[in-house]
C-alpha cells in the first residue's frame, strides 16, 4: 500500500445507505470516513456513524477533533463557543468533528443532538458540525484520553497540530485561527 505520508490528506467521505424495504420506515445510516496521520506519523483510517451535519469533504481543511459526552458538563459549557467558532470560519477553510463517547453510543447521541439548543450571542442553537459515534480504540488512534473533553488539531495536510485537554481557550481558537489563516 504505501501511502506517501507526505501526500496523506484528512479526507472525508459521506456513504448513505437508506433502508430499501419496502413498508420500511428505517433513518438512513451515514458513516464518516476519516484519514489522517496521528502525531507518531502513522496512517490511521476510521469510518464513524455520523449524528448529524455529515459533510461531503474534509479535504484541505483545518479540523479541531473534538472527544466529548453528553453527561460531561465541561463539554456542554464549551459547546456554544464551538458552535460559533464553527459558524465564523466553516467557510474559510474550518470545520469541527465531534466524536462522542457516550457509553451508550447513537441511543443517548441522536436525541441528544436532534433536541438540545445551546445559547450563542442569544439565540438557541443546535450543534452546527458534524458529530460521530466514537470508542475508546477510536480515542486510542488519536492518542488517548486523559478526561473530557479533549481537543485534536489536525493541518489542512491532516497532521496533528496541537491537543488540547479541557475546554478550548481563548488562546488555543488563536491557534487554530493561525492555521486557518484568517
Amino acid at each position: 500500500m504505501g501511502r506517501n505520508l507526505s501526500t496523506l490528506l484528512l479526507a472525508l467521505g459521506v456513504a448513505t445507505a437508506a433502508g430499501a424495504l419496502s413498508g420500511c420506515n428505517t433513518a438512513p445510516k451515514t458513516e464518516l470516513s476519516v484519514a489522517f496521520q496521528n502525531s507518531h506519523g502513522t496512517d490511521v483510517s476510521l469510518k464513524l456513524p455520523c449524528s448529524n451535519n455529515c459533510v461531503a469533504s474534509l479535504k484541505g481543511k483545518v479540523v479541531l477533533v473534538n472527544f466529548w459526552a453528553t453527561w460531561c458538563d465541561p463539554c456542554r459549557a464549551e459547546i456554544p463557543s464551538l458552535i460559533q467558532f464553527q459558524q465564523k470560519y466553516s467557510d474559510k477553510g474550518f470545520t469541527l468533528l465531534g466524536i462522542a463517547m457516550d457509553d451508550d453510543g447513537a441511543a443517548i447521541v441522536r436525541p441528544f443532538v436532534e433536541k438540545t439548543k445551546f445559547d450563542v450571542d442569544g439565540k438557541h442553537m443546535p450543534m452546527n458540525y458534524p458529530i460521530v459515534i466514537g470508542s475508546d480504540s477510536v480515542a486510542d488512534k488519536f492518542g488517548g484520553l486523559i478526561g473530557y473533553p479533549t481537543s485534536v488539531l489536525l493541518t489542512r495536510d491532516g497532521k496533528v497540530a496541537k491537543r488540547i485537554i479541557g475546554p478550548v481557550s481563548p488562546e488555543d481558537f488563536k491557534d487554530i485561527q493561525a492555521l486557518i489563516g484568517s
